[in-house]
């Protein structure tokens, strides 16, 4: 008699026996009709899994398909594989690179040097697509495959893809998985899809001076992203792609090397001195228009540092003869009892309509009259606004001597909403200055396996939330889907009406953040969905070299989530 294994499925909840060594694949054709869209994959002890995985002990089994957050990771690291492929089968001496994700899916680069020839952008955006259509109508499966390290390392060596084989020459591990697509093999940093032929959303066209491959819209996934133009923000990846080309750290191999060559202090340094640069520059862009700017926006998503943003940028302003006073929309929360719910009958914190606006405009209006204004203090354990007699008024108390330099008052606002027109609509626009902050990360795994921006912003808020609020890394995780969820409602859609941008990543951060945030992940418990986003985290994670967090100056906007800043908050 075959031996049978019990497995829970647990999108109905529902208790099977099935014969042991039973392919997920097989399972997931009979239970299509769990998920609106085809499976992808399935969380198996909430660990993501591909479907060629096979049961031999009880398990807990979801399928997923697109409309979950990490089957559209696996959709979208699919098709990179599609597209590496696709490359090199139409151009084999040219080297593709993944260069960063956008709101409409990811910029890309091929480098044709070493061709016989370099034809245009459309003629190899077309090239390339009409070999991607090919591999998707022949459904040609992704297969994995567990190697000897040493194994892997001559694939990837004959694939001539050096910064791969340097990141995983530095692996202590003896076996690694390797993925592959019709005899082209490579090591991607997540799961796949079952084959090409599920594949069918996307598209790969010419973009600025590279590529853009779109994906699918994760609201209507059989619809591409809709497409929005975002030059000021394309524009600031390309900033930071310089400071990367000229620190020399395009990937997590470049950066474990400085470490490993004991020149991380300097490093860590030259990348401080490029944000105080950056907070120069735009301190003198205020300066330029000091006869109108009464105002300064700075607005961002979650864990960008726009708090030590402001205050290091007041630092720069008064030098220029600024007198700075900081407001925070914290302060103009509603009370809890009049806080707006989301679709899930949940306070939803991240909405504008949380703020009171009527309350924040009335103060602006009055400060700009010259009026002292009590100031409120949101107690968050109250969790309503409180009056401790706290005051701000830009006019100075006492008359300067005839013959003495005045300080012009300089109002700086920050919060998650600065950015959206509703907030000071009741104040002229050649007021303002809008400043849009976020950790737009540059340094990747490795050419084809960039590390998302949001990533970044979730390790800062993991290891900030256990500092300083008390919260498990499961508590962060639990929440940040609600709070991505906020951030494209409420803050991306109004990124380009800033003036200025300015990323905040720091290219050593990840290394900094490791020896904190890797504890915190693993204590994420096994029964809970977070623990698959747990992993996903440190499967990178763990691959960085630590780096001493003694080198990293006060000033830093990274302190903001470690600790030890040289300012208060």
């Amino acid at each position: 008699m075959n031996a049978t294994v019990e497995i829970i499925i647990t999108n109905t909840n529902e208790r099977v026996s099935v014969p042991q060594g039973s392919c997920l694949a097989d399972l997931a054709k009979q239970r299509q009709s769990l998920c609106q869209y085809p499976i992808l994959g399935a969380l198996v002890n909430n660990e993501l899994t591909q479907l060629q995985y096979r049961i031999y002990n009880p398990k807990c089994v979801r399928f997923i398909d697109i409309t979950h957050k990490l089957g559209m990771r696996m959709y979208t690291n699919s098709l990179t594989f599609m597209l590496y492929k696709a490359v090199r089968d139409c151009y084999p001496e040219a080297r593709l690179s993944v260069e960063h994700s956008m709101l409409n899916g990811l910029y890309c680069t091929i480098d044709m040097k070493g061709t016989q020839q370099e034809p245009s952008n459309i003629d190899i955006a077309k090239t390339v697509r009409e070999r991607m259509l090919e591999l998707e109508k022949a459904n040609l499966p992704f297969e994995h495959r567990t190697m000897l390290l040493g194994d892997a390392l001559k694939l990837i060596e004959h694939e001539n893809i050096p910064h791969t084989y340097r990141l995983l020459e530095n692996l202590s591990q003896l076996y690694i998985q390797m993925q592959s697509l019709d005899g082209t093999p490579h090591k991607l940093e997540s799961q796949l899809v079952p084959s090409t032929g599920l594949l069918t959303c996307w598209d790969f066209r010419p973009f600025e001076e590279g590529f853009l491959l779109q994906c699918p819209d994760p609201y209507h996934p059989e619809k591409l992203s809709l497409y929005q133009e975002t030059p000021k923000l394309f524009n600031i990846f390309k900033e930071h792609r310089n400071w990367v080309q000229l620190l020399q750290v395009p990937t997590i191999n470049e950066l474990n090397r400085t470490v490993r060559d004991h020149q991380e202090d300097h490093f860590i340094h030259v990348a401080e001195a490029l944000h105080e640069k950056k907070f120069a520059t735009i301190a003198d862009q205020i300066y330029q228009r000091r006869d109108q700017v009464k105002i300064v926006l700075l607005a961002g998503p979650s864990s960008s540092g726009k708090t030590t943003s402001c205050r290091r940028l007041a630092v720069q302003l008064a030098v220029l003869g600024f007198k700075v006073h900081q407001l925070s929309l914290d302060d103009y929360f509603l009370p809890r009892s009049q806080t707006p719910r989301d679709a899930n009958g949940e306070l939803d914190f991240e909405c504008i309509e949380a703020l009171n606006i009527p309350l924040l405009n009335d103060h602006l209006l009055r400060l700009f009259n010259g009026e002292e204004v009590k100031m409120p203090t949101f107690d968050f354990l109250k969790g309503e606004p409180v009056y401790t007699g706290k005051t701000l008024c830009l006019r100075d108390a006492e008359p300067y001597d005839t013959g003495i330099l005045r300080p012009q008052p300089l109002l700086l606002v920050e919060g998650i909403h600065a950015l959206n027109p509703k907030l000071t609509a009741q104040l002229p626009d050649e007021w303002k200055f809008r400043i849009y902050v976020s950790a737009l990360t540059q340094i990747a795994i490795d050419a084809q396996n960039v590390i998302h921006s949001s990533d970044n912003r979730l390790l800062r808020r993991i290891v900030r939330d256990f500092n300083f609020r008390g919260y498990s890394a499961y508590d962060t995780l639990r929440r940040w889907d609600s709070v991505r969820s906020g951030e494209e409602k409420h803050i991306f859609p109004f990124q380009e009406n800033a003036d200025i941008m300015f990323n905040s990543a720091l290219l050593y951060e990840l290394g900094a953040l490791r020896p904190l945030v890797e504890p915190l992940l693993k204590k994420v418990p096994e029964n809970t969905e977070e623990f698959a986003v747990a992993k996903r985290l440190l499967n990178f994670v763990e691959l960085i070299e630590p780096i001493d967090t003694k080198y990293i100056p006060q000033p830093s906007i990274l302190r903001e989530f470690l600790g030890n800043s040289a300012f208060k908050y």
